[in-house]
């Protein structure tokens, strides 16, 4: 018998009793009912929140689904999605930056689903997945759950820019010892830091992955662009995309696009994988092997979420009316964090560059430790390897103002 286990399998994985971020959340949600909102900072949750600690859910959005019938959301959906769905969501996933070559998408339940598929069938068992150093947790949850690993590079060199040269040295290690190398990015808005890549950033990534794909190996670049729309102006933030159409043949590129942030559609676990080819028998490829993953895991994804965005595109006027709502509240989310990033500095806390989106990260020696005495302070943020996380998106910018200070104190306490 597997020690710890009594009829489960441990696999090779390391399973913990408790998820940490819910775990430290519900703590902060018992604090809350015990001492009362104003005494109480949350900074873990992963949703955006209004200045009254409630989930924010665009009244436009919202609206289109009470106009719904039954039949709209009850009767199963296609493996890949409907066809209106997956027109819409290239639409929202690029706007007006559309990279050239051969495009399909296919629905997953949310950004999580389109990171299973890409990592199952871009790699093999045993591969390492490539990614930043400072990554959201779950990765490694995904890619061990099927037999992968992650390898990170350092996503900040000395002078805090994007380290480009880390980059490209682990893209060649890992292709020495592999037949192919699945690569994930998560920009623009950057979950744990807020960092974006520049457009200079993204000339570096290319000119890697081009010499890389010299050696004639499959490579897959996964675009995780969960916060595209929270990241600030739609089009500046999508400038990126059409740089996506030099790569070679033999990289295939896929954006991750959810739902959830966007739309407000958190519980509806809705996405897609969309994937830019340079060449149709790799788009009908990802196609086919894709759909093939979704049947083999969770079949297909709920109707619900994809009848919703095909109506918005289908409604000028009311994919106006979204964007406009949506404008207000990602308004709101980046005086957040310009605030936090203000307070910081004032109080001599150094975070890592920090551009837009949900959340800020502060480096730290011992992360644990320093969650822990936040804790005492009535203040619960989620440990990292490098750092602690600190949602923005769940704190009024007035808390967002006060936080810095008090991290910086713990620090000093525990010195």
């Amino acid at each position: 018998m597997t020690e710890g286990y009594i009829l489960a399998r441990e696999n090779g994985r390391n399973i913990p009793k408790e998820d940490r971020i819910f775990g430290i959340s519900n703590r902060a949600k018992a604090a809350i009912a015990e001492k009362g909102a104003d005494s109480v900072m949350n900074g873990t949750i992963g949703a955006l929140l209004d200045d009254d600690g409630k989930l924010v859910v665009l009244e436009s959005v919202d609206e289109v689904f009470h106009q719904l019938q039954p039949g709209d959301y009850a009767e199963y959906a296609p493996i890949g999605g409907l066809k209106p769905f997956r027109e819409a969501v290239q639409k929202a996933a690029f706007g007006e930056h559309a990279p050239e070559g051969f495009i399909e998408a296919v629905s997953t339940p949310g950004g999580t689903g389109s990171l299973r598929n890409v990592i199952s069938n871009y790699s093999s068992p045993g591969d390492r997945v490539l990614t930043s150093d400072w990554h959201w947790a779950p990765y490694n949850t995904i890619a061990g759950e099927i037999g992968r690993s992650i390898a990170t590079f350092r996503l900040f060199d000395e002078d805090r820019k994007f380290d480009g040269a880390s980059f490209g040295e682990m893209a060649d290690q890992l292709l020495q010892d592999q037949d192919s190398l699945v690569v994930i990015l998560n920009t623009p808005a950057h979950n744990p830091t807020g960092y974006s890549l520049t457009l200079e950033d993204w000339d570096q990534v290319i000119a890697v992955l081009t010499r890389a794909a010299e050696g004639g190996k499959a490579i897959a670049l996964l675009v995780d662009a969960a916060y595209i729309d929270f990241a600030g102006d739609e089009d500046e933030y999508r400038q990126f995309l059409p740089k996506l159409s030099a790569l070679p043949e033999n990289v295939i590129t896929i954006v991750a696009y959810s739902l959830s942030k966007t739309f407000t559609l958190y519980g509806a676990r809705c996405g897609a994988m969309i994937c830019v080819a340079r060449s149709q028998a790799v788009a009908d490829e990802f196609k086919r092997v894709c759909e093939y993953s979704s049947r083999g895991s969770w079949s297909n994804t709920a109707r619900l979420a994809q009848v919703i965005l095909s109506r918005i595109y289908d409604d000028p006027q009311l994919l106006q009316m979204v964007n406009e709502e949506r404008k207000k509240y990602r308004d709101m989310l980046i005086a957040r964090g310009r605030a936090f990033s203000e307070e910081a500095a004032k109080a001599g806390l150094e975070i890592v560059p920090f551009d837009a989106g949900f959340f800020v990260s502060v480096p730290c020696d011992d992360p644990d430790a320093l969650s822990k005495k936040l804790e005492e302070k009535d203040v619960y943020l989620v440990p990292l390897k490098m750092g602690i996380r600190v949602s923005v998106a769940s704190l009024s910018e007035d808390k967002c103002r006060r936080l810095p200070a008090i991290i910086k104190a713990a620090m000093e306490e525990l010195k």
